[in-house]
């Protein structure tokens, strides 16, 4: 429900290069994740109208299911650090279902009738909810997720993350041009991925991340996480 990654991979590797803060790319931002967010709805929009029931690139999802699903991501996020003692141990125990077998489960769905801007209707609102909660809550506050109980900057940086390769998938062969900004990945990377190479294209490397591209010199990754906790 949360992300379409997969993985077996244990606790970060002995020897991972991390950054350290003060030579690093920056924090994740709540303003980097509306960025992100407003850029992806941006490019959806060139989505032509017969394309949103065909698959999105690699995933058994079609492109309107996809972006449901991210919605739903970013939503599930959002409500993580929303109770007053956020959970540690699971999900806020909304009910997720697929309305359909090997469609996504999802808490958010939306009104068909409402058409494809009704649908980048409910990514932006999913995605206004992560943002404020982002702004709001203490960097202090821990919650829980599969990968590692995050901060609201880990949260946020999980949200770009799906929202950038999600975005990707929903862009491949429709003609949508998607080149996210580098500066926008380099902290997602820095800030999730500390098992990745620190010397190649930041976009690049973050489509290699999650398994969606090869990265020369690099074995393409038929596996993959990210590391949400918090490191010194």
């Amino acid at each position: 429900m949360f992300e379409s990654s997969e993985d077996d991979a244990p606790a970060i590797p002995p020897g991972t290069r991390t950054v350290p803060p003060e030579h690093g790319p920056g924090p994740v931002t709540a303003d980097d994740l509306d960025r992100a967010v407003q850029l992806a709805v941006a490019a959806l929009r060139g989505v032509p109208a017969a394309a949103w029931e065909a698959k999105a690139g690699a995933l058994e999802w079609d492109r309107w299911e996809t972006v449901e699903h991210l919605s739903d991501d970013l939503f599930a996020y959002a409500a993580q650090l929303g109770p007053r003692v956020p959970p540690m141990s699971g999900e806020v125990p909304f009910v997720w279902a697929s309305r359909r077998p090997g469609g996504p489960a999802n808490a958010i769905h939306a009104d068909h009738t409402a058409g494809p801007d009704g649908l980048l209707q409910v990514l932006e609102a999913s995605g206004a909810l992560l943002v404020a909660m982002v702004r709001t809550t203490p960097s202090s506050v821990r919650a829980h997720h599969t990968f590692g109980a995050a901060d609201p900057e880990g949260f946020a940086a999980m949200g770009i993350v799906e929202t950038l390769v999600h975005t990707h998938d929903l862009a491949e062969d429709v003609g949508v041009t998607w080149a996210p900004p580098a500066d926008l990945c380099a902290r997602v990377l820095a800030r999730l991925f500390p098992d990745v190479p620190q010397d190649t294209d930041p976009w690049p490397t973050m489509l290699w991340a999650t398994g969606r591209a090869d990265l020369p010199g690099h074995e393409r990754r038929t596996s993959w996480r990210w590391y949400g906790e918090p490191r010194e």
